[in-house]
């Protein structure tokens, strides 16, 4: 079966298409992505701005029609952070579908979590033991944790590299005061996720993750996905203080660090460190499969 996956995340629109059987291995097929930077096109009272929807609405149209010419018999379509947290949610959903037929779905932050987490556990396994999950978007950090498929702990908190960009380094705040907020929040979640004891395998997923453990020397997608990839916590504050002295075109030079995103690098790495450090992970290996994978097996497994 083809089936289609499409993400409206706050940095990225990604329809992925994959071939797909219950117990197995989805198969990718093609992928569809534009930068949309959402949580860039939210205004002053926080809702997504004309430009914001017209931006989604377009690639919505595209995406669709993408998914009909490979043959998708099916596309699940939903949207995160900067969508979900917008207070104009239901006009934005309702614009889409209204102009383009496809009725987005809005994912809660916590069925994020879960979702990626069982991502993560399929890829790697019941071998991992305790696993714990982190995941740094645009608009949210996941995080979650156990030893099943199901996590006992899954939450988000609002620190995507995306919103903190925009609500914080772009205003002009400190960054000192940016570090104690970060701090503060992953704080606050960490109680529960470390009320069970050390993590077995500690695993970061999506793209800002991967684009720090290749500007400090994990392998180039172009390897393939079973290359084994970690980023380590020494490593990491290093970069976070030479990141914090790069300009824009700089960052972007960086391997692994695409044009568009290169503004957010610095806040990312920021949440990453704060998250190594609070948790005393000394080492995260990075997982290809992530949030659209989940919600690709929990569909095939309620086939």
């Amino acid at each position: 079966m083809r089936l289609g996956v499409l993400d409206i995340g706050s940095n990225t629109g990604h329809l992925l298409v994959v071939d797909a059987v219950r117990s197995g291995s989805p198969v990718p097929a093609h992928s569809f992505r534009e930068s949309l930077r959402l949580a860039e096109h939210l205004d002053a009272d926080r809702a997504v701005t004309p430009q914001g929807i017209e931006r989604l609405v377009s690639y919505v149209v595209g995406a669709r029609r993408v998914a009909e010419d490979t043959g998708c018999a099916e596309m699940l379509s939903f949207v995160t952070s900067a969508v979900r947290d917008a207070v104009n949610v239901d006009h934005v959903l309702d614009t889409v579908a209204a102009r383009t037929g496809v009725d987005l779905q809005v994912m809660a932050g916590a069925d994020e979590a879960r979702l990626t987490f069982l991502a993560v556990r399929r890829w790697f396994g019941w071998s991992s033991g305790r696993l714990g999950v982190f995941d740094i978007g645009g608009g949210s950090l996941e995080l979650a944790v156990g030893r099943d498929e199901v996590p006992d702990v899954a939450s988000s908190v609002p620190l995507g590299a995306g919103r903190l960009t925009r609500d914080w380094v772009e205003t002009g705040r400190s960054a000192a005061d940016l570090r104690a907020h970060v701090r503060a929040v992953i704080a606050g979640e960490a109680g529960d996720i470390r009320r069970g004891g050390p993590f077995d395998h500690a695993v970061a997923t999506s793209k800002t993750f991967r684009s720090l453990a290749r500007i400090l020397g994990a392998a180039p997608s172009a390897e393939g996905p079973y290359v084994t990839r970690l980023l380590q916590r020494t490593d990491l504050e290093l970069l976070v203080d030479r990141l914090a002295g790069m300009d824009r075109e700089q960052i972007a030079g960086l391997p692994g660090v695409s044009a568009d995103r290169a503004h957010q690098m610095w806040a990312g790495a920021l949440v990453a460190q704060a998250t190594m450090d609070l948790f005393e992970i000394d080492t995260l290996e990075i997982c290809p499969w992530a949030l659209r994978e989940g919600v690709l097996l929990e569909h095939l497994d309620h086939l």
